[in-house]
């Protein structure tokens, strides 16, 4: 597959920084209308899975939602300071739950296949040098 192969922690800061950034454009361009920002937390989500290297590959499903909530601050409401600025973060986790849910399940399928792989091509690798051995 081709693509950046991402440690898991590199993975993680790509993740969360692209939701950053998709907040501040979401903010600066549709006014902070949540549902954009949703739409684009599943490409984000996609790319995460698919750019995370083999080792690393369960982080992916962890590290999405953490991304979701920090892309949410500069959506979040914080004229009344840092108390409603978390309330708005709260508000924006609960009425957006379906995108976090839907990208972190397209992130966790992603992974779980990309695992099965690369456990079946280990497993196929592992079988060939026993033959090679024995033969």
């Amino acid at each position: 597959m081709p693509g950046p192969r991402l440690t898991g922690l590199g993975g993680g800061l790509f993740c969360v920084v692209a939701m950053f950034l998709m907040g501040c454009l979401d903010a600066l361009l549709f006014g902070g209308y949540l549902p954009v920002y949703g739409v684009l937390f599943l490409p984000v989500c996609v790319l995460t899975a698919l750019w995370v290297r083999s080792g690393d590959l369960l982080t992916a499903p962890v590290v999405v939602p953490v991304a979701f909530a920090v892309g949410l601050l500069p959506l979040a409401d914080g004229r009344g300071g840092l108390p409603s600025r978390l309330m708005g973060l709260f508000t924006g986790l609960a009425t957006q739950a379906g995108w976090l849910y839907g990208g972190t399940l397209a992130a966790g399928v992603i992974v779980l296949v990309r695992r099965v792989r690369w456990v079946r091509s280990r497993q196929r690798r592992a079988v060939g040098e026993r033959r090679h051995l024995i033969g």
